[in-house]
């Protein structure tokens, strides 16, 4: 018998939550048993869909968590530089190039050294690269179809604010590794839980605003006295909540609960 009580999620990320059923996730919807998809039908709003699901439950005009603005954006730093220019919100100056024609036009827009990344797909700081001379950029264009650079702002560390619903609900330090540019956890980076600096926070709860995201781990980097964003993480780990002691499925229900999410 289904727990009729309960909300309706169907990727696993809130399995464990008390208060909610998770169905899982078919990709053929007629492979949901009649109960199951009358219970999603019947939901006002589905928790974790699934980049698939969220477009057609928007379609035709049931809620998700998170947001299909989020999903929109889920490992995709192409629509993200778009969308932080087109909302004014500041980041590194980041240029994209189509081809091998548009490619060899990047050492007229940058020097080195500037990072390179692989747009579409990439997370935990795998696809990020240091182009530091041509034998670095003839590498990284050898491997995508399309070059996403940025300039480089040397940094030792970076800051995570995980935005939840409309609030900061954590927030902490990446420090790179000795000897690597990229303060990814998945690449050795430490966290510390020294005060992040206010700035950097209401940063990350303005651009969440903007974009529409409600539930994103946004990296802020500060250079020359200036906050920017670095990327969104829509897939973010749950290793800042577990060195903080944070209980993350207990977070959740909680807001949950209290209509937060």
């Amino acid at each position: 018998m289904m727990e009729m009580n309960k909300v309706i999620a169907l990727e696993s990320r809130l399995r464990g939550c008390s208060n909610v059923l998770t169905l899982g996730v078919k990709t053929n919807f007629g492979a949901y048993s009649a109960q199951e998809a009358d219970l999603i039908r019947a939901a006002d709003k589905i928790y974790y869909p699934t980049t698939f699901y969220a477009d057609l439950f928007d379609a035709v005009g049931k809620k998700t968590f998170p947001s299909y603005h989020t999903y929109k954006c889920v490992q995709d730093k192409i629509k993200q530089t778009a969308l932080f220019n087109l909302a004014g919100i500041s980041h590194p100056r980041t240029r994209v190039f189509y081809g091998d024609r548009q490619k060899g036009l990047i050492l007229q827009y940058f020097s080195y050294p500037f990072i390179a990344k692989i747009p579409r797909g990439s997370a935990l700081g795998q696809g990020v690269f240091l182009v530091q001379n041509g034998k670095d950029l003839d590498a990284y264009c050898g491997m995508t179809h399309v070059a996403y650079i940025q300039e480089y702002l040397p940094m030792d560390r970076d800051m995570r604010v995980v935005i939840i619903g409309n609030r900061a609900v954590h927030a902490y330090w990446k420090i790179a590794a000795p000897g690597e540019f990229r303060t990814n956890v998945g690449a050795g980076a430490a966290i510390s839980f020294e005060p992040l600096p206010e700035k950097a926070i209401a940063l990350a709860v303005k651009a969440s605003a903007l974009c529409r995201w409600d539930d994103v781990g946004i990296d802020i980097c500060e250079h020359d006295g200036q906050f920017y964003i670095l990327e969104a993480n829509m897939k973010y780990g749950k290793e800042g909540f577990r060195q903080a002691g944070i209980d993350y499925l207990k977070l959740m229900e909680k807001m949950i609960q209290n209509g937060e999410i």
